[in-house]
């Protein structure tokens, strides 16, 4: 074979290659993105739509729809409002879990709203918030069911204790973001 017979072979070989290797190297990168961003949900979304590529689709998705909204910080005096609120939902708390719960429940979607997330649905409530907040989304989730088992005053107590707490930790998270330096977007 001639050397240009060899090189017409080899060149087009190796472009392949390289080309595999870079869609390898950025599907890898872009991954690595989500899993950063997402954290948990991630996995869970990867579970719900049964594959990765479907998975990262959906999360895309999340995000176009993210930006569309029109996500805001909370100004200083609102902020200082919930948490007098919030402090208020603590102390009710010891004689009232039920009701505790219900009201961290409802401040929790009231600061959602404040801040520009839509808060008609529970399922599209925990999407839109997973671009931002996908690290928190398995405390709103555990808090979110033990409210529904306290509705129906199935809960117990320490169910009740530990859903102020996973309410808690949203409820600072979305009062912070857009409020302090390094906050908001990655």
């Amino acid at each position: 074979m001639s050397t240009g017979t060899v090189l017409a072979i080899v060149i087009p070989i190796a472009v392949v290659i390289v080309l595999v290797v870079l869609a390898f190297v950025l599907d890898r990168r872009r991954r690595n993105r989500l899993r950063e961003r997402y954290g948990s949900e991630y996995d869970r979304t990867v579970d719900e739509a049964g594959g990765r590529r479907a998975a990262e689709y959906d999360l895309g998705a999340r995000e176009e729809r993210h930006d569309s909204l029109d996500i805001r910080p909370i100004d200083e005096d609102l902020r200082k409002r919930y948490l007098r609120e919030w402090q208020g939902v603590q102390e009710q708390f010891v004689d009232h879990p039920e009701t505790a719960v219900h009201d961290a429940d409802r401040l929790v979607t009231a600061v959602m709203h404040e801040r520009g997330y839509p808060t008609e649905d529970f399922e599209q409530q925990v999407r839109d918030l997973s671009v931002e907040h996908g690290r928190t989304l398995e405390h709103y989730r555990a808090a979110h069911d033990v409210e529904l088992l306290s509705s129906r005053h199935q809960a117990t107590t320490e169910q009740l204790r530990g859903a102020m707490i996973h309410y808690r930790v949203l409820f600072d998270e979305l009062l912070a973001d857009g409020n302090q330096p390094g906050s908001g977007r990655t």
